[in-house]
């Protein structure tokens, strides 16, 4: 994965994380929260379906396209950023909610 691969899931990873704040407002931990563990998310959700071959297409070494950046790696980081940002922001408002439910 390259440096704009990787900064395009850390962004979509924000997003997601939001956007899954803003649709479980149980869950949500504020802006600030949710945009962390989306950051997280999207990091290592992009780095899942990297090594399951999923991710972003690398190109070989001295090939003639080696280091572009190409529609398919974009969607592949925003989709694996935005659904990993979006997956740990729920695990962690869930256990956050378990923890505060058990104080009680």
């Amino acid at each position: 994965m390259d440096v704009i691969g990787l900064l395009v899931s850390l962004v979509s990873g924000a997003v997601g994380g939001n956007a899954a704040g803003a649709a479980m407002k149980d869950k949500s931990l504020g802006m600030l929260g949710n945009s962390v563990s989306g950051i997280l998310g999207g990091g290592l959700g992009a780095a899942i379906l990297s090594l399951l071959g999923l991710g972003a297409p690398q190109a070989a070494a001295g090939a003639a396209g080696a280091g572009t950046f190409d529609i398919a790696s974009l969607v592949s980081s925003v989709a694996g950023g935005g659904v990993g940002g979006a997956v740990l922001m729920a695990i962690i408002g869930a256990i956050k909610s378990a923890m505060a439910a058990k104080r009680v």
